[in-house]
C-alpha cells in the first residue's frame, strides 16, 4: 500500500504545530514518511510527552525515606515495612469515556491495572474519581451508566476490590467528563520491575493479546478538544478484554520469577511505539522492530496503524536470550501471544521494518527526552469576589438539600455494582472517608482515598490544591492510618489559554505546599489537558489518590457510633462559606474565595488524632457540607440520631479546614480535652450521638425520613 503524501493537512490532522513540523525536519533531514509522521505525532502530542506541563510538574516534590520509586515509571513504588511495597498510579481516560463509556472506562481500568502489574505487584486495590456534567444534561445519564457498567465490567471480571472514590456532577462538565482510575498492589521491594532496556543484541518481545486497528490515534485524540466532529472519533476509542488482562498478569508476574525479564512496559498510549521509545530511552539504547512478526488479529494492517494501534491487554519486554524458551512455555500455558519482534541496538536510531522495507528511521532519543518542552504564558487567577451575605436557612432544609443532591446523596448505587470484596482482604467499603485494605497475610491494613474541590480550585487554585492534598490527608488520618504519598491526575482545559494555565500554575503550587509539609510526595500521576469542547473547559480538577498505613488492624479508627456517644470537633469553627457546598446547591451561587488551609495546622491535627486513637470511637473529617452533614453522614451510617446544639447556618455548614468530628464516650471525651489543651490544639463538644431524630437547635426530623432521602436521591435521578 502506498502512503499518503505529507500535506499541511494532513500534518494538522496529527495534533503537529507548524514549528513543531519544522523542528522534525531539522532532526530528520528530510520530510518524513507516513508513519514516522504518525510516529512523531504519538510521541510528542500532550498525551504522552507532557510539553505543557514537564517544567511545573519538576516541582513537586516526589522524594522521602518511604519512596523506593518516584515519577518516570508505570507506577510509583512505596515501602511499607517487613520487605513489602506499595505500588500505585491515578491515570485519566476521560476523552475516550466522552466518545464510547463503557469501553472508554473499561479500558481505563485496564490500562491502570497493567500499570501496576508491570512493576511486578499484584493489584490489591482500585478507585475511580468520576465528574460528569449536569444531572439533567440529555447526555449525563448514558454517561453515567456507560462509565459505571465499563469499570465494574473490567475490575469485577479481573478480580481487583474497589476501594473508594468519588462521583461529582457539574455543568462544566456537559461537554467533557472525567474518568480518573487509581489501582494500587503489592510487591516485594526488592523485586520490583522498571522499563528501561538494557544490553546490546537483547530480544525485544511482544506478550499478550493480538494487535487490531482499534485505538489507532488514541493518544493524539486525547491531546485534542472536541468539537461538532466528536461522533467521527469513536474508532479510536480502545477495546477491552478483561479475562486476557487477567491471564496477562498471571503470565507476566510467573514470568517475572524466572529471572527472563530484563525491562517490561506496558502498551498503553501509542501502543507500540511509545512503550519501545519509552524502554530504549531509558537505556540509552536502540531499538529495531520487524512489523512482519507482530501478531495481528486483523488482515493487511500496515506499519501506521501496527505503530499508532493502542489494542489493548499488551507488553513489551526485554528478555534474557537464554531464557527464551521457559519464557514462551510460560505465555503459551497462558494461551498468550509471544513473539520476538526485534531487539536492542547500540546506535540512537528507532528502526521500523516491514517484510524488509524500511518504514521509519527515526534518532530514537529525540522521541522521547528530546520532544517539545513549552512554558507556556500564564496568567494568575484574580481574587475571587467577595462573598455576599448568605441569609439563614432552616438547618433541615439546608442539609435536605445537600443529601437529595447527587453530589452529596449516598453513592452506593455506583459502589454496588463494583465487586468490593474480592480476595477476602476488604476491611472497610466504600461509603465513607478511605477504604481499608488487609495486607495479606499480615497485620497491616493500607488505607486509600481520592480528593479534589473543583470549585475551590477555580477560586483559588493555590488554596484549592493545598485542600485536595490536605482532604486526602485527613480522609486517611481519620481511619488512623499514617498517610505515606500521593499521586496526582491533573485535569484542566487547553493550556494555550493563558487564564487555564494559572489554573494548573497556582494549582500545581498548593499541591506542591502540601506534600511538602504533609510528608505525601507525589510518586505518580498523569496529566491531562484539553478538556474543552466548542471552547468551554471543565473546572480545574487536579485529582490526589493518597495511600496511608496502618500497622495493626486494633489500630484501625471506626466509623460506629451509639446512643451516648460525645460529639467533638477537633479545630477552629469560624464559617467559612464562600464557594460551600450550601452556597451552590441552595443558593446557586459561587462567590467567595475559596477556604484558607493552614498545613501546619493539618499537620498537628492529623497527629493528634492518631496519637490519640485510644480515645475515639469514630472519627471523620470536616469537608463539603461542613458540620451538618459530616454529623448526619456519621449517625445514619450506624443507624442512630444525632443532636447538635447549634443551628445557626455558618457554623453547621462552613467549610473550615483542618477540621475533625469524633465520637466518643464522656470520660474519653474529657481526655481528648486535656490532651488537645496541653497540646495547644482547638476542640469543642458541639452535641451527641443518640435518639432517631436528626436535629440542630430546634430544627430537626426522623431520622428514617432523611436516611431515606440521602439513601434513594442518587438512583431516583440518574439510575
Amino acid at each position: 500500500m502506498q502512503e499518503p503524501a505529507i500535506t499541511p493537512e494532513l500534518i494538522e490532522a496529527h495534533g503537529l504545530k507548524p514549528d513543531e513540523y519544522e523542528r522534525i525536519l531539522e532532526i530528520i533531514g528530510r520530510t518524513p514518511s507516513f508513519t514516522e509522521l504518525g510516529i512523531f505525532s504519538a510521541m510528542w502530542n500532550e498525551h504522552c510527552s507532557y510539553k505543557s506541563s514537564k517544567k511545573w510538574l519538576r516541582t513537586l516534590p516526589t522524594t522521602g525515606p518511604q519512596v523506593i520509586c518516584g515519577p518516570g515509571e508505570n507506577a510509583g513504588v512505596v515501602d511499607i515495612g517487613d520487605g513489602r511495597a506499595v505500588v500505585f498510579k491515578m491515570e485519566s481516560h476521560n476523552h475516550p469515556s466522552y466518545i464510547e463509556p463503557y469501553q472508554g472506562a473499561a479500558t481505563g481500568m485496564g490500562g491502570i491495572l497493567r500499570d501496576v502489574f508491570t512493576m511486578g505487584a499484584r493489584p490489591i486495590a482500585s478507585m475511580n474519581s468520576l465528574s460528569f456534567g449536569s444531572p439533567d444534561h440529555p447526555k449525563t445519564r448514558r454517561l453515567v451508566h456507560g462509565v459505571v457498567e465499563g469499570i465494574g465490567g473490567y475490575g469485577n471480571c479481573f478480580g481487583v476490590p474497589c476501594a473508594g472514590g468519588e462521583v461529582r456532577f457539574d455543568p462544566a462538565y456537559n461537554g467533557n467528563c472525567l474518568v480518573n482510575a487509581f489501582a494500587a498492589g503489592l510487591a516485594d521491594a526488592d523485586k520490583i520491575f522498571y522499563s528501561a532496556a538494557s544490553g546490546v543484541g537483547m530480544p525485544v518481545v511482544y506478550l499478550g493479546a493480538k494487535t487490531g486497528r482499534d485505538g489507532v490515534g488514541g493518544a493524539t485524540m486525547a491531546s485534542a478538544e472536541f468539537d461538532e466532529t466528536i461522533e467521527e472519533k469513536r474508532p479510536t476509542v480502545q477495546v477491552g478484554d478483561p479475562f486476557t488482562e487477567k491471564r496477562l498478569m498471571e503470565a507476566c508476574l510467573e514470568l517475572m520469577q524466572t529471572g527472563a525479564v530484563i525491562s517490561i512496559q506496558d502498551m498503553g498510549a501509542a501502543g507500540l511505539t511509545c512503550s519501545a521509545v519509552e524502554m530504549g530511552d531509558k537505556g540509552k539504547l536502540g531499538i529495531r522492530l520487524d512489523l512482519e512478526k507482530v501478531p495481528c488479529r486483523e488482515t493487511g494492517m500496515t506499519a501506521y496503524e501496527m505503530m499508532l494501534s493502542e489494542s489493548q491487554e499488551r507488553m513489551l519486554m526485554v528478555l534474557r536470550p537464554e531464557k527464551e524458551s521457559e519464557a514462551r512455555d510460560v505465555f503459551e500455558k497462558w494461551d498468550l501471544d509471544f513473539a520476538i519482534v526485534g531487539e536492542t541496538i547500540a546506535e540512537d536510531r528507532f528502526l521500523i521494518m516491514q517484510n524488509n522495507a524500511t518504514m521509519a528511521d527515526l534518532p530514537l532519543s529525540e522521541l522521547a527526552s528530546s520532544a517539545p518542552e513549552y512554558d507556556r504564558p500564564h496568567v494568575e487567577t484574580p481574587q475571587a469576589d467577595p462573598l455576599a451575605d448568605v441569609p439563614q436557612i432552616d438547618a433541615i432544609d439546608g442539609l435536605k438539600s445537600l443529601i437529595s443532591s447527587p453530589n452529596y446523596a449516598a453513592k452506593q448505587w455506583v459502589y454496588e455494582q463494583y465487586d468490593t470484596q474480592v480476595m477476602a482482604d476488604t476491611v472497610r467499603t466504600p461509603g465513607i472517608g478511605s477504604g481499608l485494605i488487609r495486607v495479606h497475610g499480615t497485620d497491616k491494613i493500607l488505607a486509600f482515598t481520592s480528593d479534589v474541590t473543583p470549585r475551590y480550585v477555580k477560586a483559588n487554585p493555590q488554596q484549592g490544591g493545598r485542600q485536595a492534598v490536605a482532604e486526602a490527608y485527613r480522609n486517611l488520618t481519620a481511619t488512623g492510618a499514617k498517610p505515606l504519598a500521593s499521586t496526582d491526575n491533573l485535569n484542566f482545559g487547553n493550556p494555550e489559554k493563558p487564564e487555564i494555565m494559572g489554573q494548573f500554575v497556582g494549582a500545581l503550587r498548593g499541591i506542591g505546599e502540601a506534600v511538602s509539609a504533609l510528608d505525601m510526595p507525589i510518586v505518580s500521576g498523569n496529566v491531562s489537558l484539553y478538556n474543552e469542547t466548542d471552547g468551554q473547559g471543565i473546572l480545574p480538577t487536579p485529582t490526589i489518590g493518597a495511600v496511608g498505613l496502618i500497622a495493626h488492624e486494633d489500630d484501625i479508627i471506626g466509623t460506629e457510633v451509639r446512643d451516648g456517644h460525645m460529639a467533638l470537633v477537633l479545630g477552629a469553627t469560624e464559617g467559612h462559606l464562600g464557594q460551600s457546598a450550601l452556597l451552590t446547591e441552595v443558593f446557586n451561587r459561587d462567590d467567595g474565595d475559596a477556604p484558607y488551609v493552614d498545613l501546619d495546622l493539618e499537620r498537628a491535627h492529623g497527629d493528634f488524632i492518631r496519637e490519640n486513637r485510644e480515645y475515639i470511637k469514630a472519627c471523620t473529617d470536616l469537608s463539603d457540607g461542613g458540620l451538618a452533614l459530616a454529623a448526619f453522614e456519621l449517625a445514619e451510617g450506624s443507624g442512630v440520631g444525632v443532636h447538635i446544639d447549634m443551628e445557626d447556618t455558618p457554623t453547621l455548614f462552613g467549610e473550615d479546614q483542618g477540621r475533625y468530628l469524633i465520637a466518643c464516650n464522656f470520660d474519653q471525651a474529657e481526655a481528648l480535652m486535656v490532651n488537645a489543651g496541653q497540646a495547644g490544639l482547638i476542640i469543642h463538644s458541639v452535641g451527641r450521638f443518640g435518639g432517631d431524630t436528626v436535629s440542630f437547635g430546634h430544627s430537626s426530623a426522623p431520622l428514617e425520613e432523611l436516611s431515606a432521602l440521602y439513601r434513594g436521591a442518587f438512583a431516583e435521578q440518574l439510575g
